[in-house]
Formats: C-alpha cells, sequence, structure tokens
C-alpha cells in the first residue's frame, strides 16, 4: 500500500519463511540475515552470511526474499547482498545444527529408516533403480537422502544432474541437494573418472565419515546404494548401520538370481532385515517381451522368505533419463517404468511398519 512505511519486525518475520536450500532451515533460525535496513521510500536492504563465497544456490536465496518480501506491506523495492561467515560464525553454526552438541556426533536422526539397496552382480540396474525410487518416495512427501555408497562405481550424482560439490562448515559437510533430495557420494572427491584405489580400512573410514559428519538433518528414509557383491563396503555398512534393512535387486535369469542370494544372506549375517525384492528389466516396456528369462525375482523372493515388492520393465525413456540427469518420473511420469517405479515406492513404504525405530549408531 503506498505510503505505508514497511515495519521491520514484519520483514524478519517474513524473512522466517526463506529456507537455506542445502540445511534445510530458515536462515533467521541459523543466524545468516545481517544489516536489515528500511529505507524511507519503502527499499529494504539486507544481506544474507553464506557459508561458502561460492555458493551455486545463491539463485534460491534471491527467489525467495524477493517474493517473502514482496509480499510486506509497504515494501517498494528489495536489495539483497552476500557476505560470508566468520570462522566464529561458522563454528556457533555446526553447533547449532547439533543441537547445542560441539563434539561429532552421529548425525542420522532417530527414526531415520535406512534402505540398503543390494546386488549380487553389477549390471542389474541397481543405481538407477536407487535414483528414481528416491525421487518417487520424495513425491510422496517423504524427506529422502542417498548415500552413494557405489565406490567403484559411483554414477548417482550423474543420474541426479548434481554438479556441485559438498560444502564443509568445520568438519560439517553438507551434502549437494536436488529440490528436496540430499545427495553424499565418493564420487564429489574425486576427480572425474578417477578410479577408486583404496583398500578396505580406507573405505571404511570413507563411510564412516559419510555417516557421522554429513549433516543429513531430518531425513525420513536414506537409501544407500551399496556396492554389488559381498566384500569390503558391504561388510562395513553392515557394521556402520546394524539396524538398517536391504532391498534386493535381481534381474530375471537365473544366474542373476543365484547370485542375488549371496547379497541376502550378507544382509541377513549382518543384521539387517531384508524388506523385499526388486525384479528389474523384468520384460520389454510396450511388448511384454521377456529378454532376460522369467521367474528369476519371485524364485529369489521365494528362496529367502521376503516379498517381491516390484517389476520394472526394460523401458529405454529409463535409460535415457539417467543419462540426461534426470529422474524418469519427473521426465516421463506416464512411462510403463515410472509407474512400476511409483508403485515400488508404495510397497516399500508399506513395509515400513515392520522397521526399527532407533537411533542408528555409527560404530567404529
Amino acid at each position: 500500500m503506498a505510503g505505508v512505511q514497511p515495519d521491520r519486525d514484519a520483514i524478519l518475520k517474513a524473512l522466517e519463511e526463506v529456507i537455506d536450500p542445502e540445511l534445510r532451515r530458515s536462515v533467521v533460525e541459523l543466524d545468516m540475515v545481517r544489516d536489515v535496513v528500511v529505507e524511507g521510500d519503502g527499499a529494504v536492504s539486507l544481506t544474507i552470511a553464506l557459508t561458502t563465497p561460492g555458493c551455486p544456490l545463491r539463485h534460491s536465496f534471491e527467489e525467495q526474499v524477493q517474493r517473502v518480501l514482496g509480499g510486506v506491506a509497504g515494501v517498494s523495492a528489495v536489495r539483497l547482498g552476500f557476505t560470508v561467515m566468520t570462522p566464529e560464525e561458522k563454528t556457533a553454526l555446526v553447533s547449532r545444527l547439533r543441537g547445542g552438541h560441539p563434539e561429532r556426533t552421529p548425525s542420522l536422526q532417530p527414526g531415520t529408516r535406512v534402505l540398503a539397496v543390494a546386488s549380487g552382480k553389477g549390471g542389474v540396474g541397481k543405481s538407477t533403480l536407487t535414483v528414481n525410487l528416491a525421487f518417487a518416495l520424495s513425491q510422496r512427501g517423504e524427506l529422502v537422502g542417498v548415500l552413494d555408497a557405489d565406490v567403484y562405481g559411483h554414477s548417482i550424482p550423474h543420474m541426479l544432474g548434481i554438479h556441485q560439490k559438498p560444502v564443509a562448515v568445520d568438519d560439517m559437510i553438507v551434502p549437494p541437494v536436488r529440490g528436496d533430495l540430499k545427495l553424499m557420494s565418493i564420487g564429489f572427491f574425486l576427480d572425474e573418472n578417477a578410479p577408486v584405489m583404496w583398500r578396505g580400512p580406507m573405505l571404511h573410514r570413507a563411510l564412516e565419515q559419510f555417516l557421522s559428519d554429513v549433516h543429513w538433518g531430518e531425513l525420513d528414509t536414506l537409501l544407500v546404494d551399496m556396492p554389488p557383491g559381498t566384500g569390503d563396503v558391504a561388510m562395513s555398512l553392515g557394521q556402520l548401520l546394524p539396524r538398517a534393512e536391504a532391498l534386493v535387486v535381481t534381474t530375471p535369469q537365473p544366474a542373476a538370481q543365484q547370485v542375488a542370494v549371496r547379497a541376502a544372506q550378507m544382509a541377513v549375517r549382518t543384521g539387517m532385515r531384508v524388506v523385499g525384492v526388486v525384479e528389474n528389466m523384468s520384460y520389454l516396456a510396450g511388448t511384454g517381451q521377456e529378454l532376460f528369462g522369467a521367474g528369476g525375482g519371485q524364485a529369489l523372493a521365494d528362496e529367502i522368505g521376503v516379498p517381491l515388492l516390484g517389476r520394472i520393465p526394460l523401458d529405454p525413456v529409463l535409460r535415457e533419463a539417467a543419462d540426461s540427469g534426470a529422474p524418469v518420473l519427473e521426465v516421463a511420469p506416464e512411462s510403463e517404468a515410472a509407474v512400476a517405479v511409483t508403485a515400488l515406492a508404495e510397497a516399500v513404504a508399506a513395509s515400513r511398519a515392520g522397521a526399527i525405530r532407533k537411533p542408528l549408531t555409527v560404530l567404529s
């Protein structure tokens, strides 16, 4: 309204709606707002203190600030600037995010469901399935994180189109985001396409950091893309996440099903509850042709005594979406693959009823 002087308290109240896209908390709550000045002509200037000078998501702050202050009576213009937090301010931020506990503590909150997506062998589409299942669960309203623990084949950043690096704030790592999805991958810490030449103890330590030093915040579900097989990483994750659950992926042919049994046995021996089996590449979309045989998923489910939660078709649009860096549910929501993944997400969510709801202790 013309002639109305903006109220500073109303401005600060409106800024509570501006959410840091990575930390998922209000910039007011995180004490990121600086130098709010209301000019006589109704113009408002303010500064937001970022955790890093090269923040790739500052455009999100710009859009949010313009939107929320544009609705405050009397505001004629908004001038937004950015600065960088001092080391002392970063330390205070980390303490605030950890609930006042400055020491290193496991960042997974009580009640977070951890679901390890496992397979007995590579090439069954496990990572592609993880990406699309995560997106489908997010569309259901869940807060979802993805840990790309497939250290020798870390492809999930590319499949989600995430190119920004994690941000280090003191000894805390802020994971990159894609919309509401959070992602951490060992690929973020390597030169492009560089091979991982680490022995077991180094891998164990890296995974331990991903679980204790990464600020996952409030999550309903953390999906862990496991490396195929039953090697060092699978054993480490079993030790680090003793209350996790497992979803086993196979393809229809007996050879894949027989190998996938080992992944299920590994999960059980490390204390995980296997919630079910997913049969990937079950048939060719549009034709129903069973290119890789039939019945492997059901046979595996029967052998380990769990339900077959989904059959996902071999759909070219699924591969094209992954190559373009987007979930198939986003680019082709009516496709056979997208419909099957949505049904799988519903089955996975329904299987949560039997999950253990206790804090996850990260073990050394």
